[in-house]
């Protein structure tokens, strides 16, 4: 080999080296991912099973050689639903961890706190469990979601079940934060639209247990429908207490409260409510021959049946895991994010609508569908609602 070979092959390689290395969380070997979720805190049953699906997903990557080559490793924080750990969380994985992106996040709160860190901090923050307007909109280039906002499936849930069912006074009971004044934004935006407005609305704080002086108050509005901005542990609370004290109202649920657990824990009280769905629960029964397979390789990895939120952590991983691959040996964020806007898949066993991205639109999708809990078990009575 010449010199002038020898040295123009050095500069290249020393070149390679150094774009690897001047991404965060890219090495020759893995990709770093972060996540933060609720492993310990009021939403935990939520949480554990999303940061399983992923693992799921990114363990079968791994065992089919990676992506390019490279191992995926995620690194999962704690935060307990609370926004100042989260933020505390986020910047390990920034700085100590070095993850290349975010996967995930946790609840509108923790993402509300923590999605300008990784951002400004070149970032991608992909598809975070909070249907917010903000983590899609403005369009920003590290910003992707997948989950239909808050405002738009809410909007047209409540109408579509006041429309249908005749409701003259509709109430809401909603999570004092971000969370849930995005919800009463959808619910009032619907109403406005068939003529009609909210007659009653209570918060409560964050993790309360205790619903009786809220629902009193809405027994006492003579609502015909509640809408619920609540996740599980608080839907089942509610409706507990509705029920007890004879008030049979029909109550209808964010996606946050679409989940088997709802169910499972809340018995009998909680028969007959309603409820928004991204996904479908995977439930073995009836399930088709792919699903059938993924619940057995779920059970065996984890020992635990898989529920919805389960399903949704796998997508999400297998979402990165398209993008990645689509953007090549020389994984870059800017790389991935072009690899990404150009995305599009189809419906697949679980049941998912189809996500689409483009340079100017980083909402995967915008619709729900409606469910409602069935002698213990939840079932999809509509498609996705527009």
């Amino acid at each position: 080999m010449s010199v002038s070979r020898f040295v123009l092959g050095c500069a290249l390689a020393l070149s390679t080296a150094f774009a690897v290395a001047a991404t965060p969380g890219v090495s020759d070997r893995e990709i770093v991912l972060g996540s933060i979720q609720d492993l310990s805190g009021p939403a935990a049953m939520l949480g554990s099973p999303v940061r399983d699906g992923m693992l799921l997903r990114l363990e079968e990557a791994n065992a089919a050689g990676g992506v390019h080559g490279r191992k995926l490793r995620m690194v999962v924080e704690d935060t307990g639903y609370d926004p100042k750990r989260a933020v505390l969380a986020t910047r390990k994985l920034l700085d100590r961890d070095q993850a290349f992106a975010f996967l995930a996040n946790f609840g509108t709160p923790v993402v509300m706190a923590t999605m300008p860190l990784i951002v400004d901090a070149g970032r991608p923050h992909l598809f975070p469990f909070s249907p917010h307007e903000a983590t899609y909109s403005p369009l920003h280039p590290l910003k992707f979601q997948i989950f239909a906002p808050y405002q738009s499936y809410m909007d047209a849930a409540t109408r579509h079940m006041v429309q249908s069912r005749g409701y003259k006074r509709t109430c809401l009971l909603y999570q004092d934060d971000d969370y849930g004044l995005e919800v009463l934004k959808g619910v009032e935006g619907g109403l406005t639209r068939i003529g009609q407005s909210l007659v009653e609305k209570t918060s409560y704080k964050r993790g309360a247990t205790d619903f009786s002086s809220q629902i009193a108050r809405l027994r006492g509005a003579d609502c015909d429908f509640v809408v619920l901005a609540t996740v599980v542990r608080e839907t089942i609370a509610a409706m507990t207490e509705a029920r007890k004290t004879g008030w049979m109202v029909d109550m209808l649920v964010t996606a946050s409260g679409y989940s088997a657990q709802t169910h499972e824990l809340g018995g009998a009280a909680v028969d007959g409510l309603y409820g928004v769905s991204v996904l479908p629960h995977p439930y073995a029964e009836g399930a088709n021959s792919a699903l059938a397979d993924w619940i057995t390789r779920y059970r065996k990895r984890f020992g635990v049946d898989p529920n919805v939120w389960s399903a949704m952590g796998y997508s999400i991983a297998d979402l990165f895991v398209q993008g990645a691959n689509a953007a090549g040996r020389e994984l870059t964020v800017e790389g991935f994010v072009s690899a990404l806007e150009q995305l599009k898949t189809t419906r697949d066993f679980f049941g998912s609508p189809e996500y689409r991205f483009s340079h100017d639109d980083h909402l995967g999708n915008r619709y729900g569908r409606l469910a409602q809990i069935r002698d213990g078990r939840w079932v999809i009575l509509s498609d996705y609602l527009k």
